[in-house]
């Protein structure tokens, strides 16, 4: 029997081993999940604990049944800042790790502080350094994000770089691509509400050539 043909939607397909980080009520892993029709090629996480989750997004039973019906493995309590190391994910490399709209949250702080940019590109810069690890030969790493004032001087590609990730393509980003979809607020503020979509993009980074894809401190082991 030939090979079962791989479906997709945009930048996706049902033959990449996918990882979906911050998906807020997780519609968009179940947006690929109905496209694919399964959901078996995927890891969907999130920081919170499933009941925290529930509180902070009502809408997100549904979506969290359709992923465990379609096979999906669904994590909680995965920080991305350190995902590489976490035992549920330290032996498992993906062909696309996703990160749509990143956020640390307001702090009672304005998106145009200063303080507020710099969590947000520390937060950035830390999941770029973990996420690089994690990565197959040639896979890729997308953050969807806005690019306009204030979101450009988080200055993501210079983050990127920082991990040896380069910038391969940078393509609009439409939430009418994908059905089903509902953006969702960061931090504890009205976060089950929406925010605007303007100016939106998905930048697709992967490593540099002849960059090691072994972290720091298991590479000084193995030189030992």
């Amino acid at each position: 029997m030939g090979k079962k043909k791989a479906k997709k939607i945009q930048h996706y397909s049902s033959s990449q081993k996918i990882l979906l980080v911050g998906d807020g009520n997780f519609s968009f892993s179940a947006c690929l999940a109905k496209a694919f029709g399964s959901a078996t090629n995927m890891v969907a996480t999130c920081l919170h604990s499933k009941d925290a989750l529930r509180r902070k997004h009502q809408s997100s039973g549904p979506h969290l049944e359709e992923l465990k019906r379609r096979g999906c493995l669904l994590l909680y309590e995965i920080n991305v800042r350190d995902m590489n190391q976490n035992p549920s994910l330290m032996s498992r490399k993906f062909d696309v790790i996703i990160f749509n709209f990143p956020h640390a949250g307001h702090c009672g702080l304005n998106e145009t502080d200063h303080l507020l940019i710099e969590m947000h590109r520390n937060l950035l810069q830390a999941f770029f350094n973990s996420a690089r690890y994690m990565l197959t030969r040639g896979g890729e790493v997308h953050v969807a994000h806005r690019d306009d004032w204030p979101y450009n001087k988080w200055k993501i590609e210079e983050l990127a770089e920082r991990a040896d990730l380069y910038l391969k393509e940078k393509v609009g980003f439409n939430a009418i691509d994908y059905p089903g979809y509902t953006n969702k607020r960061g931090g504890a503020v009205r976060c089950d509400g929406k925010f605007p979509l303007k100016s939106c993009f998905t930048f697709k980074f992967s490593l540099k050539e002849n960059t090691s894809q072994m972290p720091d401190n298991l590479l000084e082991k193995k030189i030992i």
